[in-house]
């Protein structure tokens, strides 16, 4: 009996763990692909506990930080704001929403701490947890930053976390 309980313990308590955890979630990348369907369908299929909207692909080295959603909306001209109503409805499915910033083709680098920090402010102050007036993507609190870095200098990408960090916890 005493062996029973044993193995049985730590098995309820594994179990347990995964059942109130985020382990074993999948996620996937929306935004690169106009033919994808909306970002509320791919949340609906319940295939995903993340979805990391791609990309924020120019920022850095002074340069005004843009999104590119491959025609799914236009953000330098407000026209992402209805994506807020989809970010809402992926979270109250239990889908976590995560500004990816970067990817395989833009134009991003930090050339410096103080770089990091714009960059961190510009991202926290547009898009996370913003109560900017002049947000892209709506009124829509974002769950986080995915860092998806595929090029150029690795430099200063752990100041823009640490920044990003300090930022977001205001």
């Amino acid at each position: 009996m005493a062996s029973s309980v044993k193995f049985w313990a730590p098995l309820l308590f594994l179990v347990s763990v995964f059942a109130f955890s985020n382990a074993g979630k999948i996620a996937v990348y929306w935004g690169q692909n106009g033919n994808e369907g909306t970002l509320a369908e791919t949340c609906a299929t319940g295939d995903y506990g993340f979805v990391n909207v791609a990309f924020l692909c120019v920022f850095g080295n002074g340069q005004n930080p843009q999104l590119n959603l491959a025609g799914h909306c236009d953000p330098s001209s407000g026209g992402c704001a209805g994506l807020s109503e989809d970010i809402k409805s992926c979270q109250s499915k239990g889908v976590k929403v995560i500004l990816s910033i970067g990817g395989g083709a833009g134009s991003y680098v930090i050339t410096s701490k103080d770089d990091a920090k714009k960059v961190a402010q510009y991202i926290w102050n547009k898009l996370p947890r913003s109560q900017s007036s002049s947000r892209p993507l709506g009124d829509a609190v974002l769950d986080g930053v995915d860092f998806d870095i595929e090029g150029g200098s690795p430099d200063h990408y752990d100041d823009l976390a640490t920044y990003s960090r300090r930022t977001a916890k205001g």
